[in-house]
């Protein structure tokens, strides 16, 4: 299993390939639905105007993204009430939803690594090669087992979007993935949906 501290080099980057079993080590940030529509909506496209917390929120992220990774997760958390706070449960959640934002917040915060389950699509993909980043599948089914990486959460932010949705600063070791997407423009995702599609081509020939 190769080892790769966060933040990540374009080179580290570049060398890794589908099917690479990834040990990631440093610091990161869950993001789902809500926070990636609302860096889209605010600091991207800019369809709304800062507001609240939104400035102060997006300065305190941008440098942990720079070369960093964003993790698709919906948290259990314990220590809601006292602010001490640990996961027990960190699984990944289907990437698939963060498609039509995902290579643009790639592109704006220069992130390396994106955390899931499932895959994602071609616009991602040409993103990964572009920027340069990967996609690192996370095991589904695991969350406990995941969550015994999170040495530490370091804060949160947003967390008036829920739980679920909040942007969790994590500091992880050993955290355990797989590459799946690669800045080469190979994705294990695509291939298995071809072959699969083969399969089932060949059998309803057959019928």
């Amino acid at each position: 299993m190769k080892e790769l501290t966060i933040p990540i080099s374009d080179e580290a980057i570049r060398e890794l390939k589908v099917g690479e079993p990834v040990a990631l080590t440093g610091i990161m940030l869950t993001g789902r639905d809500a926070v990636h529509k609302w860096m889209i909506d605010t600091f991207i496209k800019k369809n709304r105007a800062p507001e609240g917390d939104d400035a102060e929120v997006y300065t305190a992220i941008k440098p942990i993204l720079a070369g960093g990774v964003i993790y698709h997760c919906g948290p259990v958390v314990s220590g809601l009430n006292t602010g001490d706070y640990k996961f027990v449960a960190a699984g990944p959640t289907t990437s698939i939803r963060e498609e039509p934002y995902q290579g643009d917040v790639m592109h704006h915060f220069n992130i390396k690594g994106v955390i899931g389950k499932g895959g994602m699509g071609t616009k991602t993909l040409q993103a990964c090669q572009e920027v340069p980043g990967v996609y690192f599948h996370a095991v589904g089914g695991a969350a406990s087992l995941i969550a015994q990486s999170v040495q530490k959460v370091l804060g949160v932010y947003k967390l008036d979007f829920g739980v679920p949705e909040a942007i969790w600063v994590l500091d992880v070791k050993n955290f355990p993935v797989v590459v799946t997407m690669d800045a080469r423009g190979n994705s294990l995702h695509a291939e298995i949906e071809g072959k699969s599609r083969q399969v089932l081509d060949n059998l309803l020939a057959k019928a």
